[in-house]
């Protein structure tokens, strides 16, 4: 059986004790179903990860004894920011989830003229904490150690216009060109329209900002398809995908 990863929200100290409770102690106690001395890795998501070990288990609290640390990375040498366009409920869930596996360093959430999302103030910060969720959960299941920024809910022209190293990257099924034909580079910003894509009026903004079309085949691909399979291709041209 693989040992249970579990992020813990605050400093984690090696030959100490840590009690969990919330939904990592329900996880462990009555998802897992674990006893005590079975093994676990512990990270706080600010680098490297710590050995750990159940010493007692209650319905919502379980105390584990820490062990040594341990220095372990899974990270991207590619720093790729993620600009996605709102899309609904289990879409996004689903793009953020997978974009954190395959080693994105960023994610911003991006309003857009078709995002047909709309969220008040309230619902916006349970959004944003929900998202964050998603990003620990598939942080533990990955195995990466550093979380990825997720950055506030932000409009278009905006985060657009905001300066940036590397490259600029769109994409695009009408451009003629391909990531292939582009330099690598160790930073890039990768903007992804919501449902229907981005506005004629959002294209040539992102253009005149200096963002890069690029197309991944005949195919007019979902917004969650789109990011995802971006992603990969970057990642295998110039990242650690193999």
């Amino acid at each position: 059986m693989r040992i249970p990863r579990i992020y813990v929200p605050n400093p984690i100290e090696a030959n100490t004790s840590l009690s969990l409770e919330g939904s990592a102690a329900n996880h462990l106690s009555r998802v897992l179903r674990l006893k005590p001395d079975a093994p676990l890795i512990i990270f706080n998501g600010l680098g490297g990860e710590y050995s750990a070990v159940i010493r007692g288990l209650t319905k919502r609290n379980v105390t584990v004894d820490i062990g040594a640390y341990q220095q372990s990375e899974r990270e991207s040498p590619l720093n790729i920011t993620l600009l996605q366009g709102i899309s609904r409920g289990e879409r996004m869930d689903y793009t953020i989830q997978k974009a954190v596996e395959l080693g994105v360093s960023r994610i911003i959430p991006v309003n857009t003229k078709r995002t047909v999302v709309n969220l008040d103030d309230k619902r916006r910060q349970k959004r944003l904490q929900h998202w964050q969720g998603v990003i620990i959960s598939a942080c533990e299941q990955c195995g990466r150690n550093t979380l990825p920024i997720l950055d506030e809910i932000r409009d278009f022209r905006p985060v657009v216009q905001e300066a940036s190293n590397g490259q600029r990257l769109l994409l695009d099924h009408r451009s003629e060109a391909k990531l292939t034909q582009l330099e690598s580079s160790p930073a890039i910003r990768l903007l992804i329209g919501p449902e229907g894509g981005l506005s004629v009026e959002e294209r040539e903004f992102a253009y005149a900002q200096g963002y890069q079309g690029i197309q991944l085949g005949p195919r007019v691909l979902r917004t969650e398809t789109a990011a995802l399979t971006a992603i990969a291709a970057i990642q295998t041209l110039w990242g650690d995908l193999h």
